[in-house]
């Protein structure tokens, strides 16, 4: 009778659909409740939870909440990271997508101001912050599940899937929005740029509920993942820290300071081509502090329009980025978003064809530099902390460029005098940050995922024993 084999049982692996699918989907979902909730900051909240006489007071009151949600992302980013360096990447993200489906789908229930006062905004401010709690631990998870999941040469391609989710929850989000508009049209004589009776009363709330659907699959998804290889590797060789966040301060403290302004110029572009754009492009030409004068439905169309450019080029910073390295195509890329903040005047000056231009190359340089940052901030941290490292410093980023970028650009365009001049000068201000940080950084395309887990972290450590012995 044969002995029996004793050759141990090989290691679940994720397939690559798997990988891809899971982080994926969690970061659509993030961005397509960012894309609701802007949408309806502009179109609806203003109206429905923060009454007032002054538009402009309404509008910044409902971007305030916006920005509540940007303060609680790096508590989030603590939190979730701290249970994702300590217990795994996988009951993480799970537990992240819960929470934030969950807040979702609640600030389709709530009542508004004229049916429950005061209590109905502080309602919206709590479920925005737990979403912004919840987005902290998200992207970072969604990154690592690629990144480290990712095939030798190939980890800035993988991670641009996670960044894909920001323009496919853009086309969602704004395309369910698009479609609700136009079934509960303006009453006839109204306003057209102006939310129907009915898109006031129960129409904006659709979109919110719609989530809960998206989130299931997520959820589905998500709990299919087994823990990537390199983590356990972690897990098994006893390296897991007690207090992640501790460890990533005492001995990371500069990959977080140069993480967080790595994505300073994203997060400044990616709000103003977004958000701002939203209330420029809509703002009459003949109000107080004019615009672009566009309907609501012919903007949304040409912003879709340049958020294919988005999607397209996030894909093809990925294999530019294993190629020529993550920091080289960012240099160039930040270079690119520098020149673009001078020339917004001229460019939208051009009329309509101008205000293509203006939104296609402002996603184009979106994608380039989005899409690698799914593998540069990760590669920053070895594997004990990264979830952790990578979660603060781009959600810090969150605060210093999203919170604070469209009370900004609305003070700049009222400075202008209805001329976005200023607040192209603020987007080139912001990337020439990015671009010294670039220049201070290192390359991180040959770092192996593996690598300095058991020297800079643990040699830091038995420094700190010899000194103290």
């Amino acid at each position: 009778m044969p002995a029996p084999s004793t050759s141990p049982a090989p290691t679940p692996v994720n397939s690559r659909s798997r990988v891809l699918i899971a982080s994926l989907i969690g970061t659509t979902i993030e961005f397509y409740d960012f894309y609701i909730y802007a949408t309806a900051a502009v179109l609806v909240f203003p109206t429905l939870f923060f009454p007032s006489s002054d538009p402009t007071t309404a509008l910044l009151s409902s971007f305030a909440v916006f920005g509540a949600a940007m303060v609680a992302r790096p508590i989030g980013a603590v939190v979730f990271g701290h249970l994702g360096d300590r217990l795994g990447r996988k009951g993480t993200l799970v537990a992240s997508l819960l929470t934030m489906g969950i807040a979702t789908f609640l600030i389709g229930v709530l009542p508004t101001y004229a049916q429950a006062g005061w209590v109905a905004t502080a309602l919206l401010v709590l479920m925005r912050l737990a979403q912004g709690f919840a987005l902290g631990g998200e992207w970072s998870g969604a990154a690592l599940v690629a990144t480290e999941n990712a095939p030798k040469g190939k980890r800035a391609l993988y991670g641009t899937f996670p960044q894909l989710g920001a323009p496919l929850g853009f086309i969602i989000g704004n395309g369910l929005f698009l479609v609700i508009g136009a079934l509960l049209p303006s009453a006839a004589g109204a306003d057209p740029s102006q939310p129907s009776e009915a898109f006031l009363n129960w129409g904006w709330r659709v979109p919110f509920l719609f989530s809960a659907v998206m989130v299931a699959i997520g959820l589905w998804v998500r709990m299919r993942l087994v823990e990537a290889p390199v983590f356990a590797k972690t897990r098994e060789a006893g390296l897991v820290r007690k207090l992640p966040l501790a460890t990533v301060f005492r001995n990371h403290w500069k990959q977080l300071i140069l993480g967080t302004f790595f994505m300073l110029a994203t997060y400044v572009l990616f709000y103003l081509m977004t958000t701002f754009s939203l209330s420029y492009g809509r703002t009459a030409e003949d109000a107080a502090v004019p615009g672009l004068g566009y309907e609501y439905t012919t903007f949304v169309l040409m912003m879709i329009f340049g958020v294919l450019f988005f999607a397209a080029f996030t894909l093809i910073s990925g294999p530019l980025a294993d190629r020529y390295g993550r920091r080289a195509t960012l240099i160039a890329v930040t270079a690119g978003i520098l020149v673009f903040g001078l020339v917004w005047v001229p460019l939208i000056g051009l009329g309509t064809v101008g205000v293509v231009l203006w939104l296609v190359f402002g996603f184009t340089l979106m994608g380039m530099t989005f899409g690698p940052m799914g593998a540069l901030l990760p590669e920053l941290f070895p594997t004990s902390v990264r979830y952790t490292g990578s979660g603060i410093s781009y959600n810090v980023s969150s605060i210093l460029g999203a919170a604070v970028a469209p009370f900004i650009a609305v003070a700049l365009w009222e400075a202008g005098d209805g001329s976005p001049w200023l607040v192209g000068v603020y987007l080139s201000s912001m990337a020439l940050l990015t671009l010294v940080a670039l220049l201070i950084g290192r390359e991180t395309k040959d770092v192996g995922l593996e690598e300095g887990e058991a020297a800079e972290p643990l040699a830091a450590e038995k420094a700190t024993v010899t000194a103290a012995s």
